[in-house]
């Protein structure tokens, strides 16, 4: 492993019960735990002291004590991949509340996705992900992993039919990844980013 991997955050966006959120995380972290130079995190949004704190913060309560303080997880982390449905043509609710409780810390920090629904493959929840992520400083990748109609895309096992295509695509997703988390490491390193 190289001596600095990049710290990489997957952020699993979906908090329904049943979700098929699992399947699809659950194949990128292991693609990403491949590589050598990265060091991958996973938070998920339905995790229960997670999702308590999102709950308390909607009544201005913060987290609960002893809870994750996500704004402290994502500030220690250099890049990110948000795996999300697409819901009625948008994000989940969820996530958008996830990103509003943290603000410096998204800055001058890659953020990638990695998208499933029905026939737009989550495109239309990426287009305005992309909007928030800009508000918030943060540089959104080009290439996306994108599953239209994605419970028909993986086996009984969490694997893609099209293993060989979607590897692809997360080659290509986690390259520009590394290139955006390390240039952007080292300039938030030479100066502090400025708003």
């Amino acid at each position: 492993m190289p001596q600095n991997p990049l710290k990489i955050g997957v952020l699993v966006a979906s908090i329904r019960p049943g979700r098929f959120a699992d399947k699809v995380a659950d194949w990128f972290v292991s693609e990403a735990g491949r590589r050598d130079d990265m060091e991958v995190h996973v938070i998920d949004l339905a995790e229960p002291a997670l999702a308590e704190e999102l709950r308390l913060s909607l009544y201005g309560a913060g987290a609960p004590d002893g809870g994750p303080r996500l704004a402290a997880r994502i500030g220690e982390l250099d890049g990110f991949v948000v795996v999300t449905p697409e819901y009625n043509h948008g994000y989940p609710a969820g996530l958008k509340l996830a990103i509003d409780q943290v603000y410096a810390e998204w800055r001058a920090k890659p953020v990638g996705f990695v998208a499933y629904g029905g026939m737009a493959g989550g495109q239309r929840a990426v287009e305005q992900l992309r909007q928030v992520f800009a508000e918030l400083h943060a540089v959104t990748l080009r290439d996306t992993v994108s599953f239209p109609m994605a419970w028909e895309r993986f086996d009984e096992q969490g694997r893609p039919y099209d293993e060989d295509g979607a590897a692809k695509a997360a080659t290509v997703l986690l390259d520009q990844l590394a290139w955006w988390g390390v240039t952007l490491r080292e300039g938030r390193a030479v100066r502090a980013y400025a708003v």
